[in-house]
């Protein structure tokens, strides 16, 4: 029988996708599993499944179209069944809205993109022949303005790839040479936002207008912190290598254990507390920031940690992060340290009632035991959410961060 297939929701904040790439034409046949777009959403490039089998008999969202969750934007069905009734009721029907649920369940399983009813025609992929590429080079060739239609792809099919896109680029650039390009035509240039930078828009102007932030700044003596780091990676050379990053995690999750208050959001006028600690790591992006969560990291250690936050920082600057990995948090840490930043300020995520912005280690003179020395210190800033968390509590939070950093032999055991 004919399917649908519809525009997903691959996180709780999803609330519409943009449509890349249709990867089959209409009259394609499709088998359950196959690929049939790219689509972009609030956080990543993913690839859009079928779970019917069948002939791709309507297309009904053309590249580069923005929809809602839950719009048909396409149908599969055999090619002596009858697909009118179903192309006018995606026509007509007002798209259904995703269930918005009040509980905090630790992840949503990625939905695998299913097929399910279609909206309004439009399939200017046959007028303008249908040019296979990959997520990421399709984004690349947008990004830089480039025509798909004058790249040869080198994948499977002619599929064009990123390699595809960068020679083209580099050979593109050697073409020009010393030309001189015209100055001062446009006094301004109107770029248009990605999914993910409206998404960031959205979700920053939903926090810093209601939630009422309120902040905390300490200072952590990282000197037995670097030697703790520095030992541990001399046991073992193939290990993957600690990061202060890693080690700050480990200590906020301890330090969340100790003061369940402030893992915690505010939800429906209610204190929701969280039992388990899922920290999100902010990522910086090139149109943007993504937030992988780490889970239960007050339960892992410091080497479960560092293994896992390569992994999904890969996947995040790769665009590949799956829906259950950038969900979920209870809590999240950005590190600006890497550029020189010694203190700042960050926005909470309106899922949590707070954030730890972090600095760079730095030497500098401090007075101990009556003497002046150089020691290596680190500024750490909280916000906190004050509907549910107060001044006291946060302080006392992140006195104990500054603690355990300053005593790290506690995130050994």
């Amino acid at each position: 029988m004919p399917s649908q297939v519809i525009m997903p929701k691959l996180s709780d904040a999803m609330e519409e996708g943009r449509l890349l790439q249709w990867l089959k034409k209409e009259g394609d046949r499709v088998q359950g599993g196959d690929v049939l777009a790219s689509i972009e959403t609030d956080k990543a490039e993913i690839e859009l499944e079928s779970f019917g089998a069948g002939v791709l008999r309507k297309i009904l969202v053309a590249e580069g179209e923005t929809v809602p969750v839950g719009k048909v934007i396409a149908i599969v069905a055999e090619p002596d069944e009858d697909i009118s009734s179903l192309v006018g009721a995606a026509a007509s029907a007002a798209p259904a809205k995703a269930e918005v649920k009040t509980s905090a369940p630790p992840a949503p399983a990625p939905p695998k993109v299913e097929a399910k009813a279609p909206p309004a025609p439009t399939a200017p992929a046959a007028e303008s022949g249908w040019i296979p590429a990959s997520p990421i080079a399709r984004r690349m060739a947008r990004d830089a303005g480039v025509d798909l239609a004058k790249i040869t792809g080198s994948g499977p099919g002619g599929r064009i790839l990123e390699r595809d896109i960068e020679a083209f680029l580099g050979a593109k650039a050697q073409q020009m040479g010393g030309a001189e390009v015209p100055a001062g035509e446009r006094e301004f240039e109107d770029k248009e936002l990605s999914t993910i930078r409206k998404t960031i828009a959205l979700r920053m102007t939903q926090s810093k207008a209601p939630i009422p932030h309120f902040t905390v700044t300490v200072e952590a003596d990282m000197g037995e912190a670097q030697h703790l780091r520095g030992s541990l990676n001399a046991v073992d050379p193939t290990a993957e290598k600690l990061s202060i990053n890693h080690i700050l995690i480990k200590a906020v999750a301890l330090a969340l254990k100790r003061h369940p208050l402030v893992n915690a959001a505010f939800a429906n006028g209610k204190a929701r507390l969280f039992t388990k600690v899922h920290i999100g790591v902010a990522v910086a992006l090139e149109d943007g920031l993504i937030v992988p969560v780490i889970r239960d990291c007050d339960r892992k250690s410091l080497g479960e940690i560092a293994r896992e936050a390569k992994g999904l920082i890969e996947r995040a600057r790769g665009k590949k992060l799956r829906p259950e990995e950038y969900s979920g948090g209870t809590f999240a840490i950005s590190n600006l340290g890497m550029y020189d930043v010694v203190e700042f300020t960050a926005v909470i995520d309106p899922a949590h009632g707070a954030i730890l912005a972090v600095g760079a280690v730095e030497e500098k003179p401090v007075v101990l035991n009556g003497q002046i020395v150089v020691r290596q210190r680190m500024r750490l800033t909280g916000s906190f959410d004050h509907r549910i968390i107060d001044g006291a509590m946060g302080a006392k939070f992140l006195q104990d961060v500054k603690k355990i950093l300053e005593n790290p032999v506690q995130l050994l055991l």
